[in-house]
């Protein structure tokens, strides 16, 4: 008895521990400032990082899924070289990746030369902000897709399709249900990953502005009472999705 309740207690310095930074939220740091020295700005912020990243999802799901789906019925070498592949996108620094995309799409390169003459913006625009945003989450779509993918029992889905259904039902019908939790941790992680994302947009799209980029311009241009408004609101949008998910599942499995 003593031993769990010492083992409870330190977990409780631990977490106290974790959660402390929250803590900076009450720390008095000056009248808080909806805006730094740019009226909008981050209204614009939160408007451009909740539709862009919306729309990186929406690639993330329609793209990702498939290569997930193949992922987790391809035995073999074959998986391990796609995976190995993905995996090159998750482990690359972010700075990094910003500074490879830049060049890869830019001017002085053929194909980005080629892209600029049909008129298409690949840098400092809406498209290099969603692009870029794809390029640093879809990889952690696709893993954590891929493992509740694999999850469901093959045997099912190999029954559902002995019965007539095409590979499309057999999926909503089976593979879908019973992966669906999974696949929306997979969707959360991707989320955090795209709205978070920092280095990379900083180099691709300083403009327009996201949240991640403009409290690093508010915290330069105007300190930190201009931060802490957009900080709490990054915050409430990043933290819910994944927090609420994780709950979902671990009920679940208590009552499995």
């Amino acid at each position: 008895m003593r031993s769990i309740w010492l083992t409870r207690a330190a977990l409780v310095v631990f977490t106290i521990a974790l959660l402390y930074p929250f803590a900076g939220l009450l720390t008095p740091v000056g009248t808080w400032q909806w805006d730094g020295v740019i009226p909008g700005s981050t209204g614009a912020a939160v408007k451009v990082s909740l539709a862009l990243t919306a729309l990186a999802m929406i690639i993330d799901i329609a793209i990702g899924t498939p290569v997930a789906l193949y992922l987790a019925r391809e035995p073999g070498r074959d998986r391990m070289v796609w995976e190995a592949a993905i995996l090159i996108s998750i482990l690359m620094p972010p700075l990094a990746l910003g500074i490879l995309l830049s060049l890869a799409f830019g001017a002085q390169n053929a194909f980005g030369a080629w892209l600029l003459k049909l008129g298409i913006m690949t840098s400092n625009s809406a498209l290099a902000f969603t692009a870029t945003q794809v390029y640093v989450s879809i990889g952690y779509y696709i893993v954590a897709a891929r493992a509740a993918l694999a999850a469901v029992p093959l045997d099912l889905q190999r029954i559902a399709a002995l019965l007539g259904h095409p590979p499309w039902q057999v999926f909503r019908r089976v593979t879908f249900p019973l992966a669906r939790l999974g696949l929306a941790a997979a969707f959360s992680l991707a989320w955090v990953r795209a709205l978070g994302e920092f280095g990379a947009v900083l180099v691709t799209a300083y403009y327009p502005s996201g949240m991640p980029v403009q409290i690093w311009i508010n915290l330069q241009d105007a300190g930190m009472p201009a931060v802490m408004p957009l900080l709490v609101i990054f915050i409430l949008t990043a933290l819910p999705i994944p927090w609420a998910i994780h709950l979902m599942a671990q009920s679940r499995s208590a009552h499995a």
